[in-house]
């Protein structure tokens, strides 16, 4: 029997014909494809110069992306919103170009510089209830039928219940940060998800359910419409690199989102309110429990790692979510019962809080204050004391007095305000647990004088693995120490740094190194005064990273991979992940001066008569970990007034000039050390001169050395190359130790032992760089090669 013929669909009801999803699929591949590639190339180009050429760019340049962003991948987007006739489609791109666009306005909350991240996180805030009174002008089109289904309020609960399954990788990996850090962002993530949430529900879901096809045609349509509008979403609202892994964990939820507003669409109740709930609580995720400063390559492959796995298990757990709620869709007209829905919030709430208290890391893990005080203390009577543990007393004595004075209205105030703080003596200044308020309230006191960031890095799930090298344990001097002449000292003059004490302070130290074990000072199990680790409070010497091993081999180590084998070590753990803060600094600066024993009071325990003679610094303090161009400048004055010689590496910011810019290369209190290579030649990363961060202009660095495939301890008693300023600044620090050896009365005489050091150094004759390197001393390389054998012949021929 024949059947009538149906009538052909009106125009505005068709679906689209196979142009149309061709189309689609390009205009898909298009947005998703470019929004990755120029949020990922630009934030690499970010961190390269960042890690590379310690350049910051300027606060115009990621507004400047999101412009050219919105003008390439939404221009296309609008044309298609305007010329495509099949409504579900022009529904679509005019969703995408909403997204688009609101992605282009949240970005401008990353012309905040990358360590502003409360300010960051309010500006987004700002920027987000900005959209949601924009998204009021996109119209809602109809609701879905009358009358209540029993599944209707499940939709946001089952949301909520979703959230909390993509939020897992998080609560396992990731911390939170201050109740402040934690509450700006939850706020920022919840002002994401609801405008996700009104997005997708009047620009995608209502226009697309209006003319519906089938559960899997609008749920498999709909879900890859919103996985895009999310991903351009995601890729605005983050900042410091939070936006990729927004990106990745928000692209795959639009399947889910699109199943669960679908569903309250035909309940006729309020479509967004599922959306917002899932997106705003998966989005908690890269927000909350993920600090942008630790996204940066400068920081190595951990943290970034650890990011995106987090990042890719979330993706994977809304993927599958997506697919089950399609198939769902399918047979479920409203969507799981009341009692299902509470269910599955029940288990995944048990879930997460099982997870994040059992193998996560509960507790706030959040930034600090770093408090400056005004007066810092006068400690010009000590070059006139001549008896060296008398004026290390002196020193110490000045300093911790003053301190006590001065900061004891800063404390009395914290002290009623219940905040826990961390007093420093070195620089007068006082670490606080404190937030914006917090920061707000001492900046208001007279004694204050300014007030700086001090990073925390949040913790690992895992210990870090320190670097361990694959070369042959040494048979003799090498290159680098036969190249200053340091083997020439040992053999002829009889000099190899006995009597003296290293301070090293870095990543750590592993203490039973055979190369190091027998030249610490604490090695008969006297840990006390002699190790200190305010990163893990290990209690005898180990090294999480490599690199503090690596430069301590550099000075003292056996074998011939050390300047000054003769010559003792003490350690300090301040730079445990790469990414320190003043603080961290400061407790092994002021260890150096006066150690004490591991549970004891830097304030009252302090023994000076134990201080280092000599101390390499193989980092520097960048704006990222909170220094500003003074803040270590009174603790390096200090140690000089004291006695103790300080090293520094000039840093790996080079060939660009003016790229020493970091404390404490920068002070003129240091003596600052740059890196040649094998053949004489200055390395391309030795970070040249003039200072011009505190606009000095002060020549730096001070002399050059041996920086490039230098072959060092490593952890694991191996043995490996690395290259660096930082394997430059040991070699100095090994030919003082070997000077003051051979010449007991120039110890403590920084002034002259920077003269001699200056005299005896080789002219530079390697290539040019081009930096200001017309006259001597090089804004390049300095006074020129440090050479040991000369160096120690000079203090042997002092009266």
């Amino acid at each position: 029997m024949e059947t009538a013929a149906q009538p052909p669909a009106p125009a505005s009801q068709a679906p689209g014909g196979c142009l149309d999803f061709v189309l689609f699929a390009i205009a898909t591949a298009w947005v998703v494809g470019l929004t990755a590639a120029v949020q990922l190339g630009a934030w690499f180009y970010e961190q390269y110069q960042l890690a590379a050429a310690g350049i910051y760019l300027p606060a115009w340049y990621w507004p400047l992306i999101a412009v050219l962003q919105l003008l390439v991948v939404g221009g296309a987007v609008l044309l298609l919103a305007l010329f495509v006739q099949a409504p579900r489609f022009r529904a679509i791109y005019r969703g995408w170009a909403w997204a688009i666009g609101l992605g282009a306005l949240f970005s401008m909350a990353r012309v905040c510089p990358i360590t502003w991240t409360q300010p960051a996180a309010l500006v987004q805030i700002g920027l987000g209830l900005l959209a949601l009174v924009a998204l009021r002008r996109l119209p809602a089109g109809r609701s879905g039928p009358a009358g209540p289904l029993p599944g209707a309020p499940a939709a946001p609960v089952l949301g909520l219940a979703l959230g909390l399954l993509v939020l897992l990788p998080w609560l396992w990996s990731g911390a939170l940060g201050s109740p402040t850090d934690t509450l700006l962002n939850a706020l920022a993530a919840a002002v994401l998800g609801l405008a996700s949430g009104v997005l997708l529900a009047r620009g995608i879901l209502m226009p697309l359910q209006a003319r519906p096809l089938g559960a899997w045609q609008d749920v498999g349509l709909g879900g890859i419409a919103a996985g895009v509008a999310l991903l351009s979403l995601g890729a605005g609202f983050g900042y410091g690199g939070s936006q990729i892994a927004l990106m990745l964990v928000l692209m795959p939820l639009g399947g889910a989102a699109y199943a669960l507003g679908r569903w309250a669409f035909g309940a006729a109740t309020r479509v967004w309110l599922p959306i917002a709930t899932l997106v705003g609580v998966a989005a908690a995720g890269p927000l909350v429990f993920f600090d942008p400063d630790e996204f940066l390559l400068a920081l190595g492959t951990t943290e970034i790692g650890l990011v995106l796995r987090s990042a890719l298990f979330a993706q994977v757990i809304g993927a599958l979510a997506g697919l089950v709620l399609l198939g769902l869709s399918a047979r479920l007209r409203a969507g799981p019962g009341r009692i299902a829905g509470l269910g599955a919030l029940a288990g995944s709430l048990v879930l997460a809080l099982a997870l994040y208290f059992a193998g996560g890391h509960p507790g706030w893990y959040g930034e600090k204050l770093f408090v400056v005080l005004r007066e810092q203390a006068d400690l010009s009577q000590a070059a006139q004391i001549a008896d060296r543990t008398e004026r290390l007393r002196f020193v110490y004595t000045t300093l911790t007095n003053h301190a006590e004075r001065s900061q004891a209205g800063v404390r009395a105030a914290l002290d009623r305000l219940g905040l826990a703080y961390q007093p420093f003596y070195l620089v007068n200044a006082i670490e606080v647990d404190g937030g914006p308020l917090v920061r707000a309230y001492l900046a208001s006191m007279p004694e204050v004088d300014r007030i700086l960031d001090s990073p925390q890095l949040r913790p690992l799930p895992v210990p870090p693995t320190p670097s361990q090298g694959e070369q042959v344990p040494p048979d003799g001097p090498q290159w680098n120490v036969i190249a200053i002449g340091a083997d020439r000292v040992w053999d002829e003059l009889q000099v190899t740094g006995q009597g003296i004490v290293v301070g090293e302070s870095d990543s750590g130290v592993q203490g039973d190194h055979p190369a190091l074990r027998g030249s610490y000072r604490g090695r008969a199990g006297q840990n006390d005064y002699n190790w200190l680790d305010p990163w893990f409070g290990s209690s005898a010497p180990t090294d999480v990273g490599g690199h503090g091993t690596h430069t301590t081999g550099t000075i003292v180590g056996q074998g011939g991979i050390g300047v000054a084998p003769g010559a003792e070590w003490i350690g300090c753990v301040n730079l445990g992940r790469n990414l320190g803060n003043p603080a961290y600094y400061l407790r092994c600066m002021q260890f150096m001066l006066a150690p004490y024993p591991q549970a004891g009071d830097p304030f009252k325990d302090g023994d000076p008569a134990r201080a280092a003679h000599v101390l390499n610094n193989s980092w520097g303090c960048p704006l990222i970990e909170g220094c500003d161009a003074a803040s270590l400048e009174p603790a390096v004055r200090a140690l000089r007034a004291a006695g103790i010689f300080v090293v520094a590496s000039a840093g790996n910011d080079g060939p660009r000039c003016s790229s020493v810019d970091n404390p404490i290369a920068i002070y003129d209190a240091s003596f600052s050390v740059g890196a040649i290579d094998r053949l004489g030649n200055i390395a391309d990363f030795s970070s040249r001169g003039p200072v011009t961060l505190d606009g000095s202009n002060r020549v730096k660095p001070d002399i050059i050395a041996p920086g490039v495939n230098v072959l060092s301890a490593l952890p694991g008693g191996s043995y490996g190359e690395n290259s660096g300023t930082s394997m430059a600044g040991p070699h100095v620090a090994g030919v003082v130790a070997l000077m003051w050896s051979a010449q007991p009365r120039l110890i403590g005489n920084i002034d002259r032992t920077e003269q001699l050091l200056i005299e005896t150094a080789r002219p530079y004759e390697g290539a040019q760089s081009g930096c200001f390197e017309g006259g001597m001393p090089s804004d390049a390389t300095g006074y020129g090669v440090v050479d040991a054998y000369a160096a120690v012949q000079a203090a042997l021929a002092e009266p």
